[in-house]
């Protein structure tokens, strides 16, 4: 079954952000749209790119009044050692969720069991706790924060114009579509 326009699972995690840990439920992505980002580890290869990636759309992402959450099964104490020893992890000000349990890595459907690793997953979650964007990579893969920026647009978009829909390549303030049997067989 798929994790679209289903509700996040439970649970509690600690976070790093701004020199501090923070508690992190599903309570707290709700009210507002999240992006979940999952990773496989600190300190490795392609993950900091990522992550820089991600910092450096931030601002973006925080004026769409986004959320933004890295998520390995490192602890937040990891977390912390890489934000104070990599110029690219220094750049991260949202927060690095430590997921030692597996529990977020495994309600995300995420989880390489026999690695204790998460695959690269990115997920859009509205207000309400829905999933709207579900993305896996094989973790030799690496995203482009550019992109998810533009799904997280085209989802508020749909969620806030009922009976439209936003086709391929959709940027902000391009054309929609309405789905109805004048458009059948017509694109």
């Amino acid at each position: 079954m798929s994790l679209i326009n289903t509700e996040i699972k439970p649970f509690k995690a600690t976070a790093y952000k701004d020199g501090k840990f923070i508690d992190v439920t599903e309570a707290t992505l709700k009210g507002k749209w999240s992006v979940v980002v999952f990773y496989p580890a600190d300190f490795t290869f392609v993950c900091p790119t990522e992550l820089e990636d991600l910092a450096n759309h931030y601002a973006e992402f925080q004026k769409l009044g986004v959320e933004v959450y890295g998520v390995s099964t490192d602890t937040h104490f990891a977390h912390k050692a890489w934000h104070d020893t990599s110029d690219a992890i220094k750049k991260v000000k949202y927060p690095l969720v430590g997921d030692p349990t597996g529990t977020l890595t495994r309600n995300f459907e995420v989880m390489i069991e026999e690695e204790g690793l998460a695959l690269r997953g990115s997920f859009v979650i509205n207000p309400e706790g829905m999933i709207k964007v579900c993305e896996i990579h094989d973790n030799g893969i690496g995203r482009d924060a550019s992109e998810l920026l533009r799904k997280v647009k085209a989802a508020q978009y749909v969620a806030s114009h009922p009976g439209e829909v936003c086709p391929a390549k959709w940027q902000e303030g391009a054309a929609t579509l309405k789905p109805s049997l004048d458009l059948v067989g017509k694109i």
